[in-house]
C-alpha cells in the first residue's frame, strides 16, 4: 500500500518557490472570530470560510492597486466547475469597505466569492507583512501584465474618478493566499513580500487538488483544424 501524501502546510516566498521553508507560525483559531463582510454589508466569521471545506483564500491589498486587480482578473478565468469538481471554495479578501466590491467585481469579472475585513483584523493577527521588500532574484507575478509606472497611473486614475474618492485599503498593506480547511487545519500559506510577489494561480489550485491546470496568457491560442 502506497504512503499517504501529508498535506503541505510551509510559508513559500518568490525567491525559493520550490524549497520547503518552515511552517509560519500562526494560528487559524486565532482569526477564525474575526468579522469579514460581503457586498451588501452582512457580516460573518472568518472560520465560515473553512470550516466545512477546504478552501483557496486570496488576500489583496488594496482594490485600486493594479497588480491586484490583474490578479484577480486571472482568478476570474477559473471555472466554477474546476472548482465544484475538486470540492474546494475560492475566495477573495479585500481591506476596503463592502461598498467596493460590486465595483470591483464589474471591473475585474470576478464571479466567485469575495469578502472584505476592513478594519485588518485577519491581516495584522495572522502576520500578514506591510511595507514592500524587492529583491532582484524575485520572481514577479506571472498574472500582472503593467508594468508598475503605467500600473501606478492607472491605479491613480481609478482612484480620481472613483465616486467615492479613497484608496480602498491601506496602500501599506501586503496580502497573501492560505488553502486551509476542512477545520482549522492550514495546508500552505505565503504572505507576499510585494505587490508583485503573487503566487501563481495554477500552482495554489493544484497543491488544493485542482486537476485542471490553466492557461492565464494573454498570447493567440492557435487552434489546429
Amino acid at each position: 500500500m502506497a504512503e499517504p501524501v501529508l498535506p503541505i502546510t510551509r510559508q513559500v516566498n518568490s525567491e525559493h518557490r520550490a524549497i520547503r521553508t518552515p511552517s509560519v507560525d500562526f494560528r487559524l483559531e486565532d482569526v477564525e472570530d474575526c468579522l469579514i463582510y460581503d457586498r451588501h454589508g452582512v457580516s460573518d466569521p472568518f472560520k465560515k470560510l473553512y470550516q466545512d471545506r477546504k478552501s483557496v483564500i486570496i488576500f489583496v491589498r488594496n482594490f485600486l492597486c493594479y497588480s491586484c486587480k490583474e490578479y484577480v482578473e486571472d482568478l476570474s478565468k477559473i471555472p466554477k466547475e474546476a472548482l465544484e469538481d475538486a470540492d474546494i471554495r475560492l475566495v477573495v479578501i479585500g481591506q476596503s469597505a463592502h461598498h467596493h466590491i460590486e465595483p470591483f467585481c464589474l471591473l475585474t469579472g470576478y464571479p466567485h466569492e469575495i469578502y472584505v475585513d476592513p478594519e485588518r483584523c485577519i491581516y495584522q493577527k495572522l502576520g500578514m507583512k506591510r511595507e514592500e521588500k524587492f529583491t532582484d532574484s524575485a520572481h514577479p507575478s506571472p498574472h500582472v501584465k503593467s508594468g508598475i509606472f503605467m500600473g501606478q497611473m492607472k491605479s491613480i486614475w481609478r482612484a480620481m474618478t472613483s465616486p467615492a474618492f479613497d484608496f480602498q485599503g491601506d496602500l501599506h498593506q501586503q496580502g497573501g493566499a492560505i488553502i486551509a480547511g476542512p477545520g482549522s487545519h492550514v495546508h500552505f500559506s505565503h504572505f507576499d513580500m510585494n505587490r508583485l510577489d503573487h503566487m501563481p494561480i495554477n500552482w495554489l489550485l493544484q497543491l488544493a487538488g485542482v486537476q485542471q491546470t490553466l492557461d492565464f496568457s494573454d498570447k493567440p491560442k492557435i487552434v489546429h483544424v
